[in-house]
């Protein structure tokens, strides 16, 4: 069987670094690995209209913004696949067919789908019914393109498990058709789920705690020298704690050897204060070593993480037409596998009238027995 990737995202705000680290990375790591047979990276705007049915504009100007952070990333478009879900109207098809094997129960046990709800600080009578059925159009997207692999952050488990149901729950009313896909993590398990910089909950464009990929290195350094971090460690000489400590959890993530070497480096000595991140937190948990010390070195690490990006963001932007070119092309190739697929599916269920000459056949010869009985029949 194909390895074949499916990931995305819903253009509703930049990417930030929880994106960066939780799934774009990897991406790009498994693009360049020559592994994978394809790879198919979805803008998902139409599940985004679900909860913007009001203001679609945002959710229109967040799709150029969002090919720009996959491209100035790393997502090469002659490599990966990057499609616009509502180019592909095969999708909305497939979400059809499957809302037939979900109960509406088994939609709000989804903890993603309950916390999402949260979030947005939906009532149980302002739901929309579209973003209650996310998990079975996000389904159809992995189904789709018959993939069996999709990279997410661990918020995303749920989802795929869904998946899985509904794949199992096909297969076995109408034959084996679709493919059962695997969810595949980060592998540092501290990228799983970047905390936000208020320290509170994940990074998350809905509540407006992130550095995003396209912050200036101004914001970027006013968001870094304003994050949470121990509210026990007052004064300098106290102890600290690292642990659920966001400025140690971003070094975790972002953090090199070269890090160290390039800013805790002695100039005159060629010793190093600090070998690794080891060793900062020692001294931190210790006593003796102030937020303010962490936080500029942070800085420094997020500021070497963005700058490559930043710099390819800015001469992507000098060609815009191609971007959107890119996305078009993209969307024609996924919307010839998502056809084939909803035709597959429609065969399996019995709704393929075009090709189902028994069918035809089968009629043909009951209305011509039909006419033949009323010819003969005596009154």
């Amino acid at each position: 069987m194909a390895d074949i990737i499916l990931t995305g995202d819903r253009p509703t705000g930049r990417l930030h670094l929880g994106h960066l680290v939780g799934s774009l990375n990897q991406r790009v790591e498994m693009q360049n690995s020559g592994k994978y047979d394809q790879i198919f990276i979805e803008i998902a705007d139409a599940q985004a209209t679900t909860d913007n049915a009001g203001n679609i504009q945002k959710v229109k100007n967040n799709i150029l913004e969002l090919a720009l952070d996959y491209m100035s990333c790393g997502i090469d478009p002659k490599k990966s696949t990057i499609f616009l879900q509502s180019e592909v109207p095969e999708l909305s098809d497939l979400t059809f067919y499957y809302m037939n094997l979900v109960t509406l129960a088994r939609l709000q046990r989804n903890p993603t789908v309950k916390q999402e709800i949260g979030y947005r600080g939906f009532k149980n009578s302002s739901i929309p019914v579209g973003f209650m059925t996310y998990p079975i159009s996000q389904a159809a997207d992995i189904t789709a393109f018959n993939a069996n692999i999709v990279p997410v952050g661990d918020d995303q488990l749920p989802m795929i498990e869904q998946t899985r149901e509904i794949v199992r729950t096909f297969n076995r009313l109408y034959g084996e058709t679709l493919v059962e896909p695997k969810a595949v993590l980060p592998e540092n398990k501290i990228c799983h789920r970047l905390p936000g910089t208020d320290g509170q909950a994940k990074m998350s464009k809905s509540i407006g705690n992130c550095i995003y990929l396209a912050d200036t290195p101004e914001e970027v350094e006013k968001k870094v020298m304003g994050m949470f971090t121990d509210p026990n460690h007052l004064r300098v000489q106290d102890p600290g704690n690292t642990k659920n400590n966001p400025v140690f959890i971003y070094l975790e993530a972002f953090s090199k050897p070269k890090h160290f070497e390039k800013y805790f480096k002695n100039e005159e000595t060629g010793e190093l204060e600090y070998k690794n991140l080891d060793e900062l937190k020692a001294h931190y948990e210790r006593g003796g070593l102030g937020d303010m010390k962490i936080k500029r070195f942070l800085n420094y690490v997020i500021q070497d993480t963005l700058t490559p990006i930043r710099a390819r963001r800015a001469e992507l932007e000098k060609h815009i037409p191609e971007v959107y070119q890119a996305l078009f092309e993209g969307s024609d190739k996924a919307r010839k596998v998502a056809a084939e697929t909803l035709l597959k599916v429609k065969r399996a269920i019995g709704l393929d009238y075009r090709s189902d000459y028994e069918l035809i056949n089968s009629q043909i010869e009951k209305y011509n027995q039909d006419l033949e009985e009323k010819k003969t029949r005596k009154y």
